[in-house]
């Protein structure tokens, strides 16, 4: 028998973005004249640079990219990718190795869709994206926490990840610089977890889309590089988004074997064929040009990557460890949990991450995503990837409200 439902189980089981959600909200309010400081979407407040625009100008004047293109990417971008990758990690890959996807999100899920069958387990260091579980369960896979808090610098330990281990276990999802919380791990840890990965027979799925975006001196290690023992075991997730401030372009890619590319090429022959090729002719623009102004945008986040922490670790009840990675801190509240803070409606004890968060909002008119999108609750995600000067008001607001707890 049909099932009756108007939504399929598998479909209605997803749930929303909460990052896009806390952003839409936000969105919502501030034109609804409320003064909202947005903390939520991780996106690059800097447009896209020139040279950039001025590639994606020049292709769509051009007749042949009005056209279908192959499914899996333009030839000169795929060859680009696998050269930038060279240069940037050092990971000699083909030109054939490589799917243009419709951003980095598309890769995440043919990824997954590709190398799962049903029941297969995906072992996912926590805090998590939030989009990562949710993909591994359309794919019909079992996503496995393994939480690492602060005092670990939110990186898990290989400990850890064979304890988590079973004989379902198909796949390691390994991400550094990490979203939410920017940690990055060092290279011995990197290559400590690929042999783990090779010696037990796992594949290792890879997200190294802030690889430009470290601090301090930190260097990004590609575990694909670092673990040669994974051999061709490794699937390589990155895209233009946030090096390159191209968040609404649409363009990420997938590195793998070339079975593995071919199968998830055939998937997005049927999900959405091509990637456009404006877009692709402005990625192309992207990974081949100098890194210069991404340099210039990674100067302003360190900037504001340091005055975020400081101000948010002078709160009491609030701890938040040094991010060295991509544009997010990740502060522990759970010190700020069940105490008493001042409201419109009376006072109010929040006991979760997602009470504090709302609470915020609706009193300091400023937006955070609660922990229970990345993992357990207690924490809180900032995106600093926005104006210095609403950052700094965002952090005033937060430091006078969240002070009056009692």
């Amino acid at each position: 028998m049909p099932s009756t439902g108007r939504i399929s189980q598998r479909i209605a089981a997803i749930t929303e973005s909460a990052t896009l959600a806390v952003d839409a909200k936000a969105k919502a309010l501030k034109a609804a004249g409320r003064p909202v400081i947005g903390f939520g979407a991780g996106e690059p407040d800097f447009p896209t640079p020139g040279y950039i625009v001025e590639a994606a100008v020049a292709a769509a004047r051009e007749a042949r990219f009005h056209r279908y293109s192959p499914a899996g990417g333009l030839p000169e971008l795929k060859q680009a990718i696998a050269e930038k990758t060279r240069r940037d990690s050092g990971y000699e890959v083909d030109a054939s190795q490589v799917l243009v996807t419709n951003g980095g999100k598309q890769a995440v899920y043919e990824a997954f869709a590709t190398l799962l069958d049903p029941g297969d387990e995906v072992l996912v260091p926590t805090p998590y994206w939030t989009t990562y579980p949710e993909a591994i369960r359309l794919a019909g896979g079992v996503p496995v926490e393994v939480f690492a808090g602060p005092e670990q610098g939110y990186m898990v330990t290989v400990e850890q990840l064979d304890q988590a281990r079973t004989d379902r276990t198909k796949v390691l999802l390994f991400v550094s610089p990490s979203n939410p919380t920017g940690a990055v791990y060092p290279a011995d840890q990197v290559a400590e977890i690929g042999m783990w990965a090779a010696d037990h027979g796992l594949w290792v799925i890879t997200d190294e889309i802030y690889e430009h975006l470290t601090y301090d001196g930190v260097p990004f290690t590609s575990i694909a590089t670092r673990s040669p023992e994974l051999g061709d075991k490794v699937v390589v997730l990155n895209g233009v988004a946030k090096t390159y401030a191209m968040t609404g372009w649409r363009v990420g890619w997938m590195i793998a074997a070339n079975d593995v590319v071919k199968a998830a090429t055939n998937l997005q022959s049927h999900l959405s064929s091509n990637v456009s090729n404006v877009s692709q002719m402005a990625a192309l623009a992207a990974v081949s040009g100098p890194l210069t102004e991404v340099e210039d945008m990674k100067l302003a986040f360190d900037r504001r990557r340091r005055a975020m922490v400081t101000a948010l670790n002078s709160i009491d009840g609030v701890d938040c460890p040094v991010p060295q990675g991509a544009f997010y801190a990740y502060p522990d509240v759970r010190g700020l949990l069940g105490r008493e803070f001042p409201a419109a409606a009376g006072p109010v004890r929040p006991q979760t991450s997602a009470e504090l968060a709302a609470l915020i909002l609706d009193e300091a008119e400023v937006a955070v995503v609660p922990g229970e999108a990345f993992g357990p609750s207690g924490f809180l995600r900032l995106s600093y990837a926005l104006g210095d000067e609403d950052l700094a008001t965002g952090m005033q607001r937060l430091q006078d409200y969240l002070g009056r707890a009692r």
